[in-house]
């Protein structure tokens, strides 16, 4: 399964890596399963039509997983990334400049933190 990892490079700017999380078959319903991965909290998050958030880090290591709408993310080189319904954000940029988080097409956004 693809999903993107933003992380915080040596150069303290954010930066975009697509990762794979592997599938292994479980010999069940699944077709395949990643292994288990430690979760301490989630959020669900609503978010409107003029949301945008200048230069931040995230507070944690999170995915974030969008339900509904979409996500633009801005990183350190002008690099822009859209992230639509059902698609996997990996944020693990912490510390340094960060990024920016925008709206896209005018939409609220849902999505899990």
């Amino acid at each position: 399964m693809k999903v993107t990892r933003l992380y915080t490079g040596p150069d303290s700017e954010s930066h975009f890596e697509d990762v794979d999380i592997p599938l292994k078959e479980t010999g069940r319903a699944d077709i395949g399963r990643s292994e288990l991965m430690k979760a301490t909290n989630i959020f669900f998050r609503e978010v409107g039509v003029d949301y945008q958030w200048d230069w931040h880090n995230v507070s944690r290591r999170q995915f974030l997983i969008v339900l509904g709408g979409a996500i633009e993310i801005e990183i350190g080189d002008g690099t822009r990334r859209q992230f639509g319904t059902g698609d996997v954000l990996l944020a693990e940029d912490t510390m340094g400049r960060g990024h920016i988080s925008r709206a896209v097409n005018n939409q609220p956004r849902l999505s899990v933190l």
